[in-house]
């Protein structure tokens, strides 16, 4: 076999892994986090002032928001279950540090910080765990794309070949999920000053790089003959075509019907689709080609993967929608984002549920087909995975509650009460717009750049694969590339960032 055939078998025919771990290893970046908002903290108490170096300051986001991430997938994986267990402790232990510290400046009994912490002002107009969400889906999709060629990845987390839940097959769901969040629809739903068509129009301009980009990929992969998985998406389909045709329909639906009805959008669209796919010839077509036999002769047959899941994608862009739309509405204390974190949680349990129906009456999930327990399951745990990063915020701004001055980039800006003042009075400087500290936080800098961030990784890794045979290398050679690779791709975020360059002009 030629180097390209080994790497393509090395990715294919592959089952995924459990539910139960996947939910596992969700939890780990939140987690991470959590740690580096504590180590901030807890630096603040001791020296009385903000790390405001840049190099300590990347060098700490680095070690804590993005390394962990590459060893859980790689050498660490068979204890990933007990990854999570490890960082509660790490943090509870930094937390105890920080409360016992602060418990020699002020005798505040616990019972009232609870209550003043319930009552706690929160800035509405920016929610972080939204921000940290779709970077995090960002890092994990760049780290997995490339770590999948080396052999310390599990298979298991791989993507699954026709039915299973890899990891890699939640990442491509959650990048739908979180485009979703903050599309023009849900960050305009109040606009007035101009008809839902001329939005349209501009939706349709503004997703011409997706589809530049889709073409150099295409072009790009059958040049240099590099190694592809055929039935991920089909002969000439792509991700970035996915993700631009995706956003285009959902605007067209969206320009149609009202906003606030997505979710029944979504959800009608999703059992039609399982519908047909059960009743008609469209799975086996799907899975066997026209003939049967897997050929891929003519444009719809060739990359019928690619096309046909289309309309699972779109189910799951118009939930979030619902989603986004429901996280926008006021909640500026602390006690109605309590209540957001019940629901949300109880939605989740409802989705698992239904999940469960459909994969034992309808089919079991299928990244390859988008089909309707792939929809659910991707909801499901996006959901599971945006809550973790809003309980992780209200954490830490309980945390700053204790440390009177102290701040944590990319965390909630606490406000003055309204009875106190006219006008919200901040007590902290919101990061990311107009503070000090929007220098010094990795995540204000790949969100900036997303779009840059992942073309850079998916350059990156051609470039990677075409030097290396990644599938014979030994662990510490593969966590040294990781690393590298990872880190070149946050530092050129980190200088964009410091020189305040965002590199969109659409």
């Amino acid at each position: 076999m030629s180097q390209k055939q080994l790497k393509e078998a090395f990715i294919s025919n592959l089952n995924g892994t459990s539910l139960l771990e996947i939910s596992f290893g969700l939890t780990l970046a939140p987690l991470c986090l959590l740690c580096r908002g504590l180590l901030l903290i807890l630096y603040y108490l001791h020296y009385r002032k903000p790390l405001n170096s840049r190099k300590y300051s990347l060098l700490l986001d680095f070690l804590v928001l993005v390394s962990p991430l590459v060893f859980s997938c790689t050498v660490l994986s068979p204890i990933m279950c007990f990854m999570p267990a490890i960082l509660v402790a790490f943090c509870a232990g930094i937390f105890s540090k920080i409360y016992s510290q602060r418990k020699h400046q002020t005798r505040v009994p616990f019972r009232q910080i609870v209550k003043d912490f319930q009552e706690t002002y929160l800035d509405p107009e920016y929610i972080p765990a939204i921000t940290a969400f779709r970077v995090y889906v960002n890092v994990l999709t760049s780290i997995s794309i490339l770590a999948v060629d080396f052999p310390q990845y599990p298979r298991r987390f791989a993507k699954a070949e026709t039915y299973g839940t890899g990891v890699m097959d939640f990442g491509v769901g959650a990048f739908i999920f979180g485009n979703a969040l903050v599309c023009p629809e849900v960050r305009q739903k109040s606009c007035v000053t101009q008809s839902k068509f001329s939005s349209l129009a501009r939706q349709l301009f503004s997703v011409w790089p997706l589809i530049l980009l889709g073409v150099g990929r295409l072009l790009s992969v059958k040049s240099i003959e590099y190694h592809e998985h055929t039935s991920e998406y089909g002969v000439h389909w792509n991700f970035f075509f996915t993700l631009a045709f995706v956003r285009l329909a959902a605007s067209l639906l969206l320009a149609i019907f009202p906003n606030n009805i997505s979710w029944i959008i979504a959800i009608n669209l999703a059992a039609l689709y399982q519908l047909t796919l059960n009743t008609t010839s469209l799975k086996m077509f799907i899975l066997h080609g026209g003939d049967g036999r897997g050929t891929r002769a003519g444009f719809l047959n060739a990359n019928r993967e690619g096309l046909l899941s289309l309309f699972g994608y779109l189910a799951i862009y118009l939930a979030s929608v619902q989603v986004g739309l429901c996280l926008l509405k006021c909640r500026n204390s602390v006690r109605g984002w309590i209540q957001a974190v019940c629901l949300s949680l109880l939605t989740v349990l409802t989705l698992f549920l239904i999940l469960h129906f459909s994969q034992a009456h309808a089919d079991p999930v299928s990244r390859r087909m988008a089909n309707l327990s792939y929809c659910m399951w991707v909801v499901a745990h996006s959901l599971m995975f945006l809550v973790c990063f809003v309980v992780t915020d209200l954490a830490l701004v309980f945390t700053k509650l204790l440390v009177k001055g102290s701040s944590v980039p990319c965390c909630w800006n606490i406000l003055k009460p309204p009875s106190t003042s006219g006008k919200h009075g901040m007590e902290t400087v919101p990061v990311g717009r107009a503070g000090t500290l929007s220098h010094v936080c990795l995540i204000s800098a790949i969100n900036k750049n997303q779009l840059l961030f992942f073309l850079l990784a998916n350059v990156m890794t051609g470039t990677v694969n075409i030097l290396i045979d990644t599938i014979h290398s030994r662990a510490a050679f593969t966590l040294c590339i990781l690393h590298l690779y990872m880190f070149v791709n946050c530092l050129v975020m980190y200088i964009l960032h410091a020189k305040n360059i965002v590199l969109k002009f659409w």
